[in-house]
């Protein structure tokens, strides 16, 4: 299926944001080559990955200096092997130099994601679970991380606070109960489908009985999570279940098992390693 790319307006405030970070008033160490000199950079990986974040880097470099050529030997979502060629970039030395640190900084951490994402994606694989990643990401790369998931076959839960209801144990506390909560939910936004985080198969039913379109299963051993799928199977109108909470990849196709159809993982954006590229230039 065809990878939704993020939003143009997006890419636009990243790459910005990220340049004038680095940037600042000018890079004085590149300032030290002739301003004439020309040069072909070839970025490579150096470990197995899946590439996320062309638009970005593309983004970056055409940023500084709209006459840079590039051509990219994969595709966002391609998985590739250690020394694989990513990309070759040619023109001008002075902006391949300053664009050398941004363009490889979103490339590795969204690839990061990316493969991260494929692993979890394989190893439930054949059940009918789906992985979706959470809010958890790092600041100001929100809409970037989600697109790297689905890079990776990953799906993508509610983007932020303003597109989806999710009822969580500081919600109930605060509106009394979960049946407070829905019912709330319900009155204010009628249209938009309201999702309930439970802890015990005592809330669970709670949710039931509240009507929530989706439960969110928080940290349930698998046998309570298999008690859950099968109450909710055998009710008329069974709901989506979701399972959350710490889960790891040594751990996840057990979850995936018991018969949940999605299973939230905050690591694929919250605890990102960058993979490791590599960007070389030769004069021209």
């Amino acid at each position: 299926m065809p990878i939704a790319p993020p939003p143009p307006d997006d890419v636009t405030r990243v790459v910005k944001a990220a340049l004038a970070e680095d940037l600042g008033r000018g890079d004085l160490t590149a300032g030290l080559v002739p301003q004439a000199a020309r040069c072909l950079a070839r970025v490579v990986t150096r470990e197995s990955c899946v590439l996320a974040g062309r638009i970005y880097a593309e983004r970056v470099f055409h940023e500084l200096d709209a006459s840079v050529r590039l051509a990219w030997s994969v595709a966002d979502g391609d998985e590739l092997e250690p020394g694989s060629t990513v990309l070759e970039a040619q023109g001008p030395a002075r902006s391949l130099l300053s664009a050398e640190r941004t363009a490889l900084n979103l490339l590795q951490c969204l690839s990061g994601t990316a493969t991260e994402t494929r692993r979890f994606v394989a190893a439930v694989a054949g059940t009918g679970c789906r992985i979706l990643d959470t809010r958890k990401t790092l600041p100001g790369l929100r809409l970037a991380q989600k697109y790297a998931v689905r890079c990776g076959g990953g799906s993508n839960h509610r983007l932020g606070l303003y597109d989806g209801i999710l009822i969580k144990e500081n919600h109930i506390a605060a509106a009394g109960s979960i049946a407070a909560a829905v019912a709330a939910a319900r009155a204010q936004w009628p249209q938009v489908p309201v999702e309930v985080e439970v802890e015990s198969l005592t809330e669970l039913e709670e949710a039931f009985a509240a009507a929530a379109d989706l439960v969110l299963l928080d940290d349930l051993p698998l046998a309570t999570l298999a008690e859950a799928v099968s109450r909710n199977r055998a009710r008329g109108r069974p709901v989506k279940l979701e399972a959350s909470g710490g889960i790891g990849i040594d751990h996840v196709r057990g979850i995936a098992e018991t018969g949940v159809d999605f299973i939230s993982v905050g690591g694929l954006t919250k605890n990102v390693r960058a993979i490791d590229l590599s960007m070389r230039c030769t004069l021209l």
